[in-house]
């Protein structure tokens, strides 16, 4: 997709409204300090669209991407190692969930794990949540360039075990650093919006 333009439309905080759009949306969820913001940035080509930050849990908020006036990418707090105490963890994943329950747009969901480790408890437990609300995640694994090109199917196949993925799920190595993944991933969220549209032209 040529990016003609993007900003950041809507910010939802733990007391917002969820926004009623109407066009397609795409979902990005993750650990904090998974590299979601550096993947946000990739894909988008700007430098800073997304705040990155070496501190887990900077974002605090769903925000909610105009991509073009065509579809929607849409952040997803993170989850995990932030330094906050269990009760603001336990509203971040309310807001999660209610966003993957009430949303009408989504279309897709990307979960990021980091390639260099198995998947976390919270990890399995958002894969699990996502599946449960009729999703099939794609598997999104960061931080490619973190390990050896010899070391991809190990670590590959660590996440498969680890998460008990559906057979035919889809997972993406990705490096925000080479944006190898950059372009399978706008492939998935375009037919996302593809899907969207052939099924508004046969109502």
């Amino acid at each position: 997709m040529v990016i003609r333009q993007v900003n950041l439309e809507t910010v939802c905080g733990i007391t917002s409204k969820l926004p009623e759009n109407d066009k397609p949306e795409v979902a990005f969820a993750g650990k904090s300090n998974v590299g979601k913001s550096s993947l946000i940035n990739a894909l988008m080509n700007r430098k800073s669209l997304a705040r990155t930050s070496s501190q887990p849990g900077k974002t605090q908020t769903i925000n909610f991407y105009n991509i073009n006036d065509e579809m929607y990418l849409v952040d997803l707090p993170g989850y995990g190692y932030a330094k906050v105490p269990e009760s603001e963890k336990a509203k971040w994943g309310r807001m999660i969930e209610n966003y993957l329950h009430s949303s009408k747009q989504l279309r897709r969901v990307f979960l990021l794990i980091d390639i260099r480790h198995a998947p976390s408890e919270n990890d399995r437990l958002m894969y699990d949540w996502i599946i449960h609300q009729g999703f099939d995640p794609i598997l999104v694994a960061t931080k490619l360039d973190k390990i050896k090109r010899s070391q991809i199917d190990k670590c590959i196949k660590v996440i498969r075990e680890g998460l008990s993925v559906k057979p035919g799920t889809i997972i993406v190595p990705f490096s925000a650093e080479t944006k190898q993944g950059r372009d399978e991933i706008w492939e998935l969220m375009e037919e996302a919006e593809n899907e969207a549209r052939g099924n508004l032209l046969s109502r």
